[in-house]
């Protein structure tokens, strides 16, 4: 494992890392992720059996902004309302993939996707623009908010972008879309009122 701080000048290496299909451990706003390129089906393929997953639960895509995100899924009016007001921040939406893009992805017909609030994430966004970011931990056990438990948990990860200690203040709040219909599948730090107030 190769381990880096956030820092500016070390900046390369992460895309080096993202662009030869290695995976990354990275800091966000609510815990530790993992994650690599979304188009690189075989290095998503490695971080289903480092974190001991099941393939058919598909890993969420983290981007820097709504903007990239809408390349490869489709926003609707309330999707649209919830991103404006809650985005960076631990709201992830699940919508549908774009047509011309879910052969190139992995993907059941909808992706996971949200725009981080936290520094570190947003600075390797800023050139990679998409990456996968699903918990950094091994399938059903706590989520990681110290980067020391990276190293002696999931030590098969190729970089470690080594923020510290996260200050979080819970996981995030996954809202689905059902026949036009919100519907809250995770109730994380942004609660059910905080959204249906916006829309």
């Amino acid at each position: 494992m190769n381990i880096i701080s956030c820092d500016d000048h070390e900046k390369n290496c992460i895309i080096d890392a993202y662009e030869n299909g290695k995976i990354i451990a990275f800091p966000t706003d609510t815990v530790y992720g993992v994650g690599c390129d979304p188009f690189n089906k075989e290095s998503i393929s490695r971080i289903y059996n480092l974190k001991k997953r099941e393939g058919g639960k598909r890993f969420p895509i983290l981007g820097l902004s709504k903007i990239e995100l809408e390349k490869i899924v489709e926003f609707n009016s309330d999707a649209e309302k919830i991103s404006e007001r809650f985005w960076p921040g631990p709201v992830t939406l699940v919508l549908p993939v774009r047509k011309e893009i879910s052969e190139k992805i992995e993907n059941n017909g909808k992706l996971a996707v949200r725009v981080p609030n936290n520094e570190c994430i947003l600075s390797i966004l800023k050139q990679c623009k998409l990456i996968v970011g699903t918990s950094a931990n091994i399938s059903g056990e706590k989520s990681i908010l110290d980067s020391n438990e990276i190293k002696t948990k999931l030590s098969e990860v190729d970089l470690l972008v080594d923020g510290g200690k996260i200050i979080s203040s819970g996981e995030s709040t996954i809202i689905d879309f059902v026949n036009n219909e919100l519907k809250i599948i995770r109730e994380g730090s942004i609660s059910k009122y905080e959204i249906e107030k916006e829309l």
